[in-house]
């Protein structure tokens, strides 16, 4: 009888929830989370958080050194860098989750496609994208902002998360092609088929969320390519624009010719650049370990 009532007794040892499992397992992904948060609400919260308007001159201030009264210092025209360098999140991040949301979203719907259909459909599309594959991000960045011109729609560069996206979809469409071919030989593919169901409705329906995984992987790791080259493109001219603050523009123009006289004008957007692009790839990568089966403990 003890034993039949220890049998009927036991309970199942009460599963963590995901996130408290995410952390636990992947610490280093954790702390990159946690840095995409206090970055995404330093920039939602800005003007609540920093003391000074980033616009706002002050000749008496100019080139000031990091006090207790400009923690991060000033630039040449008197303007607080640390309000700069959150506002500058806010550029960064929006062309970074925008950008990477377009790329990695068109790269998927067509990887799908493309695997689904295969024959000469797969031939022509993967054709297109080892062409754009020719071409290094940052110059089919150039090329694309550099023929579409600036478009701001609700104060945010259309064209310019174009031409950052672009470069994204061959590469999301390969990773996503090669996930969902495994997929398509699937006996509930061939069942739905068999069932009479349209194409679209077996791409959207069934085989779509089955490719989740690479998806998000990818989404996640191209937000930091994504605020590389919104960078980049600003501190060539062809990005952001001044009075607002950028990342990549604060490194440009005045910063580079006063960088022996006031190094906090490079320093610290620089450094701003480096900890999004460190925390999104650390995020990237244990995000890929926690849902790839293989390598999940």
């Amino acid at each position: 009888m003890s034993a039949v009532t220890a049998v009927l007794t036991y309970k199942l040892p009460a599963r963590r929830h995901p996130v408290v499992q995410f952390i636990l397992h992947q610490p280093l992904g954790a702390a990159g989370l946690v840095s995409i948060v206090i970055m995404a609400l330093a920039a939602i919260f800005a003007p609540w958080v920093t003391p000074y308007d980033p616009l706002a001159v002050d000749y008496e201030s100019m080139l000031a050194a990091p006090s207790w009264q400009h923690w991060m210092g000033t630039d040449s025209f008197g303007r607080d860098v640390m309000t700069r360098v959150i506002y500058g999140a806010r550029t960064a991040l929006a062309v970074g989750f925008l950008a990477s949301f377009v790329g990695s979203t068109a790269g998927a719907v067509i990887g799908v496609v493309s695997a689904y259909f295969g024959g000469k459909i797969d031939m022509i599309i993967q054709g297109a994208m080892d062409i754009l594959l020719s071409f290094p991000i940052i110059v089919l960045a150039l090329t694309v902002v550099a023929m579409l011109g600036q478009n701001l729609v609700f104060g945010v560069d259309v064209n310019l998360i174009i031409a950052i996206s672009i470069p994204m979809v061959p590469r999301v469409g390969r990773v996503v092609r090669a996930s969902a071919l495994a997929i398509r030989e699937l006996p509930y593919i061939d069942a739905a088929r068999a069932a009479g169901f349209t194409n679209t409705r077996i791409i959207f329906r069934h085989m779509v969320p089955n490719v989740v995984a690479p998806y998000l992987i990818m989404l996640t790791a191209y937000v930091a390519q994504a605020i590389l080259s919104e960078a980049s493109l600003s501190f060539l001219g062809l990005g952001v624009t001044e009075p607002t603050a950028s990342w990549g523009l604060m490194l440009s123009g005045a910063a580079a010719d006063f960088y022996q006289q006031a190094p906090w004008m490079i320093i610290f957007p620089g450094l701003a650049i480096s900890l999004a692009v460190f925390a999104f790839n650390l995020f990237g990568d244990s995000l890929r370990d926690w849902l790839d089966p293989k390598i999940k403990i």
